[in-house]
C-alpha cells in the first residue's frame, strides 16, 4: 500500500475525511493527524509522517493559507517534490505556493468523475503510484516500436493560440499513424497529459510504449517555431531532437521533416504509399489550415448546447473553403456545424448536405462527411439509404468521437439499446467532456437496468455540466443535462432546482424542454408536467425530431397515456405521418 499524508486546516476536517476516504478507495494508505498516538509529541509524529510520504496532499482554502502547521508541512513536501495541492474553496494557493499546479476542489462533494477529483488523484497516482486494488499492467504493444506524441507545448504566450500548438500535435499523430511500421497511441488518450509536468519514462512505461515525442510550438504573426525531440522511453534520453524556424507557410514542410525525420531515427522503412500519404495536407493554403485548426479547436472544446460554437464553427470553415474551394476537412466540418445548427437547434440554415457532398468528392476517406447525409436521409425518412451512410462513417474510421456519437443515434432511433451505449461509451472515451453524450448514457443504462453504470454516468454530466456552466451560467441545454442527471440520482429538489433556474434564463429552448420532459417521465414520475413540455417542444418538429420522440425509452411512461398520441398528432399531420413509424 502507498502512504499519502493530507495536510488541512481544522475548519475543513469535513472535506479532509471525504477526501481520504476517496484516495483508500483507490488503493492508498492514507494518514492524516486525527490518527495521532496518545503517547508521541504531535511535531514528531508529524514530521516523521511527512517525511516518509510518498505524496503530501495539501488542502489549501482561506483559513489553510493563516496556517502556519500547513505552510509547513507543505514546505517540506515542496523541498521533497512529493507535493500535491487542492484548493477547496476556489483561492489561489499562498506563495511561493501559486507556482505549482492546484486541484480544483470547491463545492466537491465526493464525485469520483469531477474533473478536479481526477486532477488530484492521477497526481497522487504519478507520485505514489497506485495501490495493489488499482494497479494496471501496462499496455501490450502490437509492435516492436510504437511512439505517444505528447500534446505540444503552446510557447506564444497568447492563450489564443492553444489551438494551433494542438492542431500540430493532431496532424503529426496522424501522420505518424500512416507508418504500418509503427504503432502509435490515439490522440485523446496522449491530450490526457495535456497541462501536466510528465516524466517521459513513466509516461513510456504507463503506455507501454518504446518512444516518446514532445515539443513546442511559438507562432508570432507569420513567423513559427517549432521545436520537437523524440526521448527514448526506457532509458529517457533523446534519439533526435531539432528546432524549425519559419514562415507560417511552410508549416506543411515543417510537419513532413519531422514525421520523415521520426521514421529515419527509428530506422523504419517508409513505403511509397506512405510517404504519399504523409505528404497529403488536403490544403496548400497555410492561411485555410489555421483557420481549419481554429474552428476544430471551438468544435472539440466549445459549449455544447450552445448554438452558438456551431455558429462560429461555420463562419470560419466558410472562410477556409473560401481559400481554399478544394479542402475537404473543412467541408466536412462546415456540413456538420449546419447539420446540427438546422437538426439540433432548427434553424432555417442548410442542413449540411451538400458540404458533405463537396467533401466526400474532394476525399472520400473523411467518415464525419458521411454524417449530414445520415440525418438528411432520416428527415426524409429514407432509413435504409441512412443506415447505409452510416456503415460508411463507421467503417472509415471507428475511432472517431463524432461517428461513434451518431452512431449512437442511429441506434437508438432503431431502438438498440445495448448497442447505442456500447458506442456512446466509446464516445465519451474520446472526449470524455462531452456532456450530451454522458446524459444519452444515462438514459440508455436506465432503459437496460444497469443501475451502476447509470449513476457513474449522471455523476459525470453533473460534473461537466457544472465546469460548462461555470463559464456560461445562461445555457439552457447544459442545465437541462443536469437536471436529468440528478433525477436520475433521485435527487428531486435539485433536479427541479436546476429546471427552474433554465427556465428563468433560457425559457425559448426548445431541446431544452424536450430533455424535461424526458426526465419528468422517465425519473420523476409526473405525467402531466413531462407532457406540458413535449408538446412545447414541438413546435418545429420534423420527421427527424419525430424519431426520436418515438424512440427514447425515457418517453415509454407515457406512450399508454392516450394524452401523448394526443400531443404527436398535430406533428404527424403537419408532416403527412398517419402512423407512428415502426420499430425496427
Amino acid at each position: 500500500m502507498s502512504h499519502v499524508f493530507i495536510s488541512y486546516a481544522r475548519s475543513d476536517e469535513p472535506l479532509a475525511s471525504l477526501i481520504a476516504d476517496g484516495l483508500r478507495e483507490g488503493g492508498f494508505q492514507v494518514w492524516r493527524d486525527d490518527e495521532l498516538p496518545a503517547h508521541r509529541p504531535y511535531a514528531e509524529v508529524i514530521e516523521e509522517r511527512v517525511n516518509g510520504a510518498k505524496a503530501v496532499v495539501v488542502l489549501w482554502s482561506a483559513e489553510a493559507a493563516k496556517s502556519h502547521w500547513v505552510r509547513a508541512e507543505a514546505d517540506t513536501a515542496r523541498a521533497a517534490l512529493t507535493l500535491v495541492q487542492a484548493s477547496l474553496d476556489g483561492s489561489m494557493p499562498p506563495m511561493p505556493f501559486n507556482q505549482i499546479q492546484c486541484a480544483d476542489l470547491k463545492s466537491w462533494d465526493g464525485q469520483r468523475t469531477a474533473p478536479g477529483w481526477r486532477k488530484l488523484l492521477a497526481s497522487v497516482t504519478e507520485l505514489a503510484g497506485s495501490g495493489p486494488s488499482t494497479e494496471v499492467s501496462p499496455r501490450v504493444s502490437s509492435r516492436s516500436v510504437s511512439i505517444c506524441v505528447l500534446p505540444f507545448q503552446n510557447m506564444s504566450g497568447d492563450s489564443e493560440q492553444e489551438y494551433f500548438s494542438d492542431g500540430i500535435s493532431e496532424d503529426i499523430t496522424t501522420d505518424l499513424s500512416k507508418i504500418s511500421a509503427l504503432e502509435v497511441i490515439a490522440r485523446n488518450t496522449a491530450f490526457t497529459f495535456k497541462g501536466q509536468s510528465v516524466n517521459v519514462s513513466e509516461v513510456a512505461k504507463k503506455l507501454g510504449v518504446t518512444h516518446v515525442l514532445e515539443g513546442s510550438v511559438r507562432k508570432a504573426g507569420n513567423q513559427v517555431r517549432i521545436t520537437a525531440q523524440l526521448i527514448d522511453g526506457r532509458t529517457g534520453g533523446h534519439v533526435w531532437a531539432d528546432r524549425f524556424d519559419r514562415d507560417l507557410t511552410d508549416i506543411f514542410s515543417i510537419q513532413d521533416e519531422i514525421s520523415k525525420a521520426i521514421v529515419a531515427a527509428l530506422k523504419l522503412k517508409l513505403m511509397p504509399q506512405e510517404k504519399k500519404a504523409i505528404e497529403q495536407r488536403g490544403t496548400q493554403s497555410a492561411e485555410a489550415y489555421n483557420l481549419y485548426l481554429m474552428a476544430r479547436q471551438y468544435w472539440l472544446t466549445g459549449n455544447i448546447g450552445d448554438l452558438r460554437r456551431e455558429e462560429r464553427v461555420m463562419r470560419i470553415c466558410s472562410r477556409a473553403i473560401e481559400l481554399d474551394p478544394y479542402y475537404g476537412r473543412a467541408w466536412a466540418l462546415l456540413g456538420m456545424a449546419q447539420s446540427n445548427l438546422r437538426y439540433a437547434f432548427r434553424c432555417n440554415v442548410d442542413d449540411g448536405y451538400a458540404a458533405a457532398h463537396s467533401a466526400l468528392t474532394v476525399d472520400p476517406t473523411i467518415a464525419e462527411a458521411h454524417l449530414p447525409k445520415v440525418r438528411r436521409f432520416e428527415e426524409r425518412r429514407l432509413y435504409a439509404e441512412a443506415d447505409a451512410e452510416m456503415e460508411a462513417a463507421l467503417s472509415l474510421d471507428p475511432e472517431s468521437w463524432e461517428v461513434n456519437k451518431e452512431a449512437a443515434r442511429v441506434a437508438m432511433r432503431q431502438r438498440r439499446f445495448a448497442e447505442a451505449a456500447k458506442y456512446l461509451e466509446k464516445a465519451v472515451s474520446l472526449m470524455e467532456s462531452d456532456v450530451h453524450a454522458w446524459a444519452r448514457l444515462v438514459t440508455l443504462h436506465h432503459a437496460l437496468g444497469n443501475h451502476a453504470a447509470k449513476k457513474v454516468a449522471a455523476e459525470a454530466t453533473i460534473a461537466n455540466a457544472e465546469q460548462l456552466l461555470a463559464h456560461d451560467p445562461s445555457n439552457g441545454s447544459v442545465m437541462s443535462f443536469g437536471a436529468g442527471s440528478y433525477a436520475a440520482l433521485g435527487q428531486e429538489d435539485r433536479a427541479r432546482e436546476w429546471m427552474d433556474r433554465a427556465l428563468l434564463v433560457d425559457p425559448d429552448n426548445l431541446g431544452m424542454r424536450y430533455n424535461f420532459a424526458c426526465a419528468l417521465s422517465a425519473f420523476l414520475s409526473d405525467k402531466e408536467e413531462a407532457l406540458r413540455h413535449l408538446e412545447r417542444s414541438l413546435a418545429t418538429a420534423g420527421a427527424f425530431h419525430l424519431n426520436l420522440i418515438e424512440a427514447d425509452p425515457d418517453l415509454d411512461p407515457l406512450r399508454d397515456d392516450p394524452r401523448f398520441n394526443a400531443v404527436l398528432a398535430p406533428v404527424r399531420k403537419r408532416l403527412g405521418i398517419e402512423e407512428p413509424v415502426p420499430v425496427i
